[in-house]
């Protein structure tokens, strides 16, 4: 990553082979470095301009392409995300002091008081209490519930920070 000129007096790290300058002022403000990134550059062009508001079609004619093109960077961007995303939550889940697997049949009442017994066993304090766990654990992962049970194994990780994490299946 290279420090540009941005022609007011400040400067801005390259963030690779953007083509569009709004989408490179905000990749270089969010800190998007091509060499460290998961995304090409031209996949974080595109996710940059579609969370400004811009249609596909507006960013085909800003970049000079087709429309199914730019829907199928855009689709291999957020796979990208996705992926990073899951890996990182492997990784933290990997590193978690408490890990726990929750199976189908489990009612999300008997969740908490699992969690909280792993977590005085490996003496880590969670500062949530059962409602914002059962919460927590509800929002995450929502499609694993089938009323007040699970219906997909679903694997609940405390960092030694006492952060919840939720992975499904």
């Amino acid at each position: 990553m290279t420090d540009s000129d941005r022609g007011d007096g400040s400067t801005v790290a390259s963030v690779g082979a953007v083509a569009d300058s709004e989408a490179a002022d905000i990749l270089a403000d969010a800190g998007f470095d091509a060499e460290a990134s998961v995304l090409t550059p031209r996949q974080a062009e595109v996710l940059a301009l579609r969370e400004r508001g811009l249609a596909q079609n507006e960013i085909a004619e800003r970049l000079g392409t087709s429309r199914a093109n730019v829907s199928s960077v855009e689709s291999s961007a957020r796979r990208n995300v996705e992926k990073a995303r899951a890996t990182v939550a492997v990784a933290e889940a990997l590193q978690a002091p408490v890990r726990l697997q929750f199976e189908p049949g489990t009612d999300v009442y008997e969740i908490p008081d699992r969690v909280y017994a792993a977590c005085d066993d490996a003496g880590v304090k969670v500062d949530a209490a059962t409602p914002e766990l059962i919460s927590i654990v509800t929002e995450a992962a929502g499609g694993a519930f089938e009323g007040r049970r699970l219906v997909d194994p679903v694997t609940i990780a405390v960092t030694a920070e006492g952060e919840i994490r939720v992975r499904t299946a």
